[in-house]
């Protein structure tokens, strides 16, 4: 339980999870890393993402309970016990899986569960996600705003489309926290300077507090 406390303590203070998919498992390891220097205490390591599991591992053991490593697109039960045996310490999945869900709440795991529109929002919710991702979330902070209005109970996470530039809408429409994947990630291409990637995270988390103020 104090574990499930920390991460969810990770996630909403901070307000940013790093979204970890790329095609080279040390390159994922080297991205969350550089991120992890930035200052993220968050990072999603997708399953997508060959050898996710072994990224996760590393980044454990590297890092301990000081940062929370969780694994993305989960899409059902096996995946989620692999990734918690992984070490994972949060799932994320891009829609409604009720067996990530059972089996994160089976060993009070935090699950970031994706849905859409209204009536998934809540059926989420109701099947016991503790944040509901908003996916996709192209769709702008105004929809965020809109769905919030009547469901501002909900803990709503937008994934996707989301920049330095724009953060400020997002919260302000009233999101818990927002994912962020390439414009970090992918900051050290084509020439693998990750100091570019610590740097970009820094930049984007200290917009998230500018945008909380």
């Amino acid at each position: 339980m104090r574990q499930k406390l920390l991460t969810l303590t990770h996630i909403n203070d901070d307000g940013v999870v790093v979204i970890v998919r790329l095609d080279d498992a040390e390159e994922a390891f080297r991205a969350s890393q550089a991120a992890i220097a930035g200052g993220v205490k968050a990072i999603e390591v997708t399953l997508s993402t060959p050898g996710a599991l072994r990224v996760i591992e590393r980044l454990v053991e590297a890092h301990g309970s000081a940062v929370s490593i969780g694994a993305g697109t989960v899409l059902d039960g096996h995946s989620a016990y692999a990734s918690i045996s992984a070490g994972a310490s949060f799932l994320v999945s891009p829609h409604l899986s009720r067996e990530m869900i059972r089996t994160a709440n089976r060993y009070q795991v935090p699950t970031v569960s994706g849905a859409y529109s209204p009536t998934e929002i809540v059926e989420t919710v109701e099947e016991g996600a503790d944040i509901v991702k908003l996916f996709p979330a192209e769709v702008g902070p105004e929809y965020a705003r809109a769905v919030l209005a009547p469901l501002a109970h909900v803990s709503l996470m937008p994934a996707g489309g989301v920049t330095a530039a724009n953060a400020k809408t997002w919260f302000d429409a009233g999101v818990c926290a927002v994912g962020v994947g390439s414009a970090i990630t992918k900051a050290a291409r084509p020439d693998g300077d990750y100091s570019r990637v610590t740097e970009a995270a820094a930049s984007f988390l200290k917009a998230v507090r500018d945008a909380r103020q």
